[in-house]
């Protein structure tokens, strides 16, 4: 279907790919992944023609049709929603302009009427006459509501653009899929759509992304770019995550023989199998589990940070209170009325469809922001750190990170070198990295000093808002491992479908019509009919 052959990108004197020969077949989704760098979008700019490589040639079988997710959110501004959506089949918008032009024409003559003929059998073969219905369905289905249709592109809001270049990247059944973090900016609703519709899609799909449950639920092989090389696993993300640490551990076993090593990957091949063919994600993905052999399981050379919490002390039986909590932003509720109270050892996925929403009751509960009404109190034995959404104001000064880390230092241990640099060599800071300023860290860095900093805290509740933004997915997978392996308290607000599945045990959502407060996880909480049902209530606008 699509192929890559002695494909090299080499930029100054950095290679990031070296004679890379590889194949995309139909019928297969691949999750492209690598550690921040690797280039993973650059791979995907070349194989859909955005970018030439420095050597080699990208081949796509003729007659097939590629689309993909366009990034740049203003391409299609001039042009209605449902407009942009059928130009994503490119030859059958060109065939469909070519019409109206010829029916525009105020001196329509016979050889007019021939090509309009000509034109409307080719029309009828690509099931023209169905695309506005068409498009208009996928649209639908994104929610994007019927009303916004004909309106122009540059009039859509920034999260509903989104959307609408999706529906074009979809639209149409392309021979090839190509899309570049699908995931970001959708809501949890449509992001379901979306893992549905791709399992199910019978065409070769190639997707980057940092979800990993998007990740479990759509692909069929895992494609690794490693050493300036790409290799393909079958299986989803987390049977190449779990298979590739086994075959590290087995690595190490220089005791264990050949034979134990065997039976334990096809013991490992056969509990996976087992865990897919029961899941609820009712896709056709489930064909990958066929495709599983212990050949393809290696070990990878990837480093994961090591993210440990630890708590100074554990907290007695009062966490947090609180009553009557309100807030508002420029007259608007964000919520209203939030009665709460914490338990020792709840994991608590924070949630409401307005982001503003959660990042205000954190900055409340952490003194960072005044409350419109209401209390709250934290426990006498408690302990918290705090990681916020937008955490620029901590990187201002232009120190090194071991003197940035040494000011949340409360003894003369903890004010040493040494013990700082182990703090930051654990997020993958070590030698020169920990003398790096502060104040040029990228996104992915601050995350990971801030983390940093959370260790060195030792607080018994922790306070995440959207942690894994910036964060690649080792860092991810290993945060949300320890979140899971902690003994405190823990109150977070994430849109990683698996993060908030894995550790959370209680859901509370803000809306602006007070709180609903269960004791469950987040998958039963978001399918639960009667949950739905209060949602809808608590969001509405009353007329």
């Amino acid at each position: 279907m699509l192929s890559v052959s002695n494909l090299s990108v080499q930029f100054g004197k950095r290679v990031l790919f070296d004679e890379v020969n590889t194949t995309f077949v139909n019928g297969n989704c691949y999750g492209i992944i690598g550690a921040n760098g690797a280039g993973k979008s650059t791979f995907l700019k070349i194989l859909s023609g955005k970018m030439e490589p420095t050597s080699g040639q990208v081949h796509l079988e003729p007659g097939k049709r590629m689309s993909v997710l366009e990034q740049n959110h203003n391409v299609f501004d001039e042009h209605t929603v449902l407009e942009t959506v059928i130009m994503g089949n490119k030859p059958l918008y060109e065939v469909k302009t070519e019409m109206d032009q010829i029916y525009a024409k105020p001196d329509f003559n016979d050889a007019d009427g021939e090509r309009v003929g000509e034109l409307q059998v080719i029309f009828e073969e690509m099931n023209g006459w169905n695309a506005d219905s068409d498009a208009a369905a996928l649209l639908s289905n994104l929610g994007i509501k019927e009303e916004f249709h004909y309106t122009p592109m540059a009039d859509m809001d920034g999260k509903l653009k989104v959307r609408v270049l999706l529906a074009q990247a979809l639209f149409g059944n392309p021979d090839v899929l190509i899309m570049d973090e699908p995931t970001n900016d959708l809501d949890y609703e449509t992001i379901s759509w979306l893992e549905n519709f791709l399992a199910n899609y019978d065409n070769c799909v190639i997707v980057v992304s940092h979800d990993r449950h998007f990740l479990d639920a759509v692909c069929t092989h895992i494609s690794d770019i490693d050493f300036g090389k790409i290799n393909h696993y079958s299986g989803n993300y987390t049977f190449w995550y779990e298979s590739s640490q086994l075959a590290a551990r087995q690595r190490a076993q220089q005791n264990k023989k050949a034979e134990e090593k065997k039976k334990e990957l096809q013991e490992f091949i056969a509990r996976f199998s087992a865990n897919v063919a029961k899941s609820k994600q009712a896709t056709s993905r489930k064909k990958m589990i066929d495709k599983l052999n212990i050949e393809d399981i290696k070990p990878s050379s990837r480093r994961y940070p090591a993210i440990i919490f630890e708590r100074e002390r554990e907290a007695g039986d009062q966490i947090l209170n609180i009553e009557n909590l309100s807030a508002s932003i420029e007259g608007e509720t964000l919520f209203t009325n939030i009665d709460l109270n914490l338990a020792k050892g709840d994991k608590v996925v924070v949630y409401a469809k307005d982001s503003r929403a959660t990042s205000a009751f954190y900055q409340i509960i952490n003194g960072e922001q005044d409350a419109d009404s209401g209390k709250y109190q934290w426990g006498v034995t408690t302990t918290q750190s705090y990681l916020p959404a937008d955490n620029d104001a901590y990187f201002s000064e232009k120190i090194s990170l071991v003197d940035w880390l040494r000011q949340w230092a409360t003894t003369e241990e903890e004010r040493e070198e040494v013990y700082i640099r182990g703090f930051l060599g654990k997020m993958l800071f070590s030698g020169e990295e920990a003398l790096k300023n502060s104040d040029v860290l990228s996104g992915g860095e601050k995350v990971r000093c801030m983390l940093s900093r959370m260790m060195m805290l030792r607080a018994n509740v922790v306070m995440l808002d959207e942690p894994t933004n910036h964060l690649d997915l080792e860092s991810i997978t290993a945060f949300n491992n320890s979140l899971k392996n902690f003994k405190g308290t823990v109150l977070f607000t994430t849109h990683d479908h698996e993060f908030a599945q894995t550790v959370g045990n209680r859901v509370i959502e803000l809306t602006p019509k007070g709180i609903i407060d269960r004791y469950t996880t987040f998958d039963e909480y978001m399918s639960d009919p009667k949950i739905k049902e209060l949602r809808e209530k608590m969001y509405a606008v009353n007329a």
